[in-house]
Parts: C-alpha cells; structure tokens; sequence
C-alpha cells in the first residue's frame, strides 16, 4: 500500500473544521502541532512586539494515495484556502514508506476497494 503525506498550515479556529472534514473524506487520523507561526507576502503586524496575527496548526495526514486528492480538496474547501489569503495552505509528498500503521491498513484497504 502506498501512503501520500498531507502537510496542512492552518487558521487554529479552523482546525476542528478541517479535520472533519478529512475524516469524511477517508483520512484516518492526524497528528495536530499547535501554535506555529507563518510569513505571507505582507510582513505581519506587531503591538508593542506582540504579533496581532491568529495562531496557526499544522496537521500532518497519512493517508493512501487514492484517497489523498479528494482528502486535500476538502481540506481547501472548508479551511477556504483559495477564497482569502491568509488562510492556510495544503500540500501532498510521497511517502516512501510507513510504519506503525497496520492497524490502519485493513479499514483503508476496503475503502480504496469500494472506490476502485
């Protein structure tokens, strides 16, 4: 079985959001690591050092690689990725291999066998 990994930058109040919506569409889980901090174009602005900017999670998504396009769609629909900027971005790598997941493997194998 091959896996894609989802790289997922976030608004935090959207989290819960994106994450169900992940689920919904076939990912299995995530691992959340809170409170990271982006640049975009613009520099962001500062109160007396403080950043008035909202924080941002990461959620990285191992997930089979039938299902990681449709994943990383609805991941961009519901975090509004393309309607404003800001927002958050999604991208997918290939995984070249994985451990700790054969728990994982005999739902996802029935899945991606109802798809194909």
């Amino acid at each position: 079985m091959h896996f894609k990994l989802l790289m997922v930058f976030v608004e935090d109040d959207k989290t819960d959001a994106v994450m169900d919506a992940a689920r919904a569409a076939g990912a299995t889980g995530a691992t959340v690591i809170n409170n990271a901090r982006g640049e975009g174009l613009n520099k962001s602005k500062t109160f007396f050092g403080l950043s008035l900017e909202t924080q941002r999670d990461v959620l990285l998504f191992l997930v089979e690689e039938h299902l990681s396009r449709h994943i990383l769609e609805e991941i961009s629909r519901v975090g509004e990725f393309d309607d404003k900027p800001g927002t958050g971005i999604a991208i997918q790598l290939d995984v070249e291999d994985a451990l700790g997941v054969a728990h994982q493997v005999e739902k996802i194998t029935h899945d991606v066998e109802e798809m194909l």
